[in-house]
């Protein structure tokens, strides 16, 4: 693939999509002691980068392969551009999403106007039953990563980075299947190779949901089983082919974030840059809060982050938010063990209180199997200030001679 196919997809993307913000992120900036700039692709069409990708794809169809329709499969961002590149084109859409797939993700697509089939229980099963269909049918398969015309349209992205920030020596972006990330690359290098100048290209995949490195590692598609990630939009099981021939030429490392990361790297950005980003569109983020630049070596002084989406279930949202909070002991669990006699959970309290922390509620328990006659257990949440506040709580608790037990989160 070349700079031009790249170019060309822009063109046709001209009317189409959004040419979405670069928002300068001071905190982070702070954070990795270099500037950090946001491409906030969380506010594109659809909610995602994926429209891109799906439009160039669809757009090039025959008009007798149109009129066949399209069949695709996806957890939510490639469902949502297939069905709006669809609606566009005035082509039909079957779409393949997986049991338990984001409401606001099911219902968004469907609005769009394409027909939704939930199968299997991720992503590879949909794709699967997804090619199946089109073998059948000859409704024309929209693959969401692996398809060189989709792969030049996600790579406009790249385009737009060079555009809007010049001196970007590091871009630093999520990777599923790798067709982000792959035509960012051809984009990003060889524009930069043009103007004289070199700028690096991270990936960035959740350590629960890795097929990469392994697949770099051993120079071949190396799939993964057992993916399970709250970043659902690059929860992929095995890479694709054409990506990852691009990927292992072009890209400079691609590293792995965890899911506390992950989450705390959400709650980053909703507080400091005020940005609605779903777990996949917050890893790269998540890398440079864990200081993943600093690890490979890379001495970068213009950062650009993409936040690939913003497509995320509120009630996920809830779940990470209160996830992240406790990663980052912002949000305490302690159990106690205690005399059942009056005035126990008072006192509990008043030295809670003092220390300055916020009880947000109580579970008190007068059964179980560790407990004795006259003992009662009780599991209290509270919001801290931090790690250091939370340590100050326990040792409160400590030197009144209670044994508080912090769960794992």
């Amino acid at each position: 693939m070349q700079l031009e196919d790249i170019q060309a997809a822009q063109e046709l993307l001209a009317d189409i999509i959004v040419r979405t913000p670069m928002e300068h992120s001071r905190a982070l900036g702070r954070l990795v002691d270099a500037t950090v700039h946001l491409k906030a692709e969380n506010l594109q069409r659809a909610g995602s980068f994926k429209v891109r990708g799906a439009y160039v794809r669809m757009a090039r169809l025959s008009a007798e392969e149109k009129a066949r329709g399209v069949v695709a499969a996806s957890a939510g961002n490639h469902a949502q551009g297939v069905a709006l590149a669809a609606k566009k084109l005035g082509i039909t859409a079957k779409i393949y999403m997986p049991h338990g797939v984001a409401l606001p993700k099911l219902a968004a697509t469907r609005d769009h106007g394409a027909e939704v089939i939930l199968y299997g229980s991720d992503v590879d099963e949909a794709l699967a039953e997804a090619q199946r269909h089109s073998d059948e049918t000859g409704s024309v398969f929209i693959h969401p990563f692996n398809n060189t015309d989709v792969v030049a349209g996600q790579g406009t992205i790249g385009l737009e980075i060079l555009e809007q920030e010049p001196e970007v020596d590091t871009v630093i972006m999520g990777i599923g299947g790798g067709g982000l990330l792959a035509g960012s690359a051809v984009a990003i290098k060889q524009q930069a190779a043009r103007l004289g100048r070199e700028v690096k290209i991270i990936g960035v995949q959740a350590e629960n949901a890795a097929a990469y490195p392994p697949s770099l590692a051993a120079d071949a598609l190396v799939p993964i089983k057992g993916v399970r990630t709250i970043a659902d939009g690059i929860a992929v099981g095995r890479p694709g082919e054409i990506p990852f021939e691009i990927i292992k030429e072009l890209v400079d490392e691609v590293v792995t974030v965890s899911e506390d990361a992950i989450a705390r790297a959400l709650i980053f950005l909703l507080e400091r840059s005020k940005m609605v980003v779903e777990p996949a569109g917050a890893v790269p983020v998540a890398a440079l809060m864990e200081g993943k630049l600093a690890d490979l070596g890379i001495e970068s002084k213009n950062v650009v982050a993409v936040l690939s989406g913003g497509n995320i279930d509120p009630m996920l949202m809830l779940r990470v938010i209160q996830h992240g909070l406790s990663a980052a002991q912002r949000f305490l669990t302690v159990k106690l063990m205690l005399k059942d006699l009056p005035g126990e959970l008072a006192t509990i309290s008043q030295i809670i209180a003092d220390a300055d922390a916020n009880v947000t509620g109580v579970d008190h328990s007068r059964i179980g199997g560790a407990l004795s006659m006259g003992e009662v257990s009780i599991v209290i949440n509270m919001e801290t200030k931090g790690a250091e506040h939370s340590e100050r709580v326990l040792n409160r608790l400590r030197a009144q001679g209670y044994e508080p037990m912090v769960p794992q989160h």
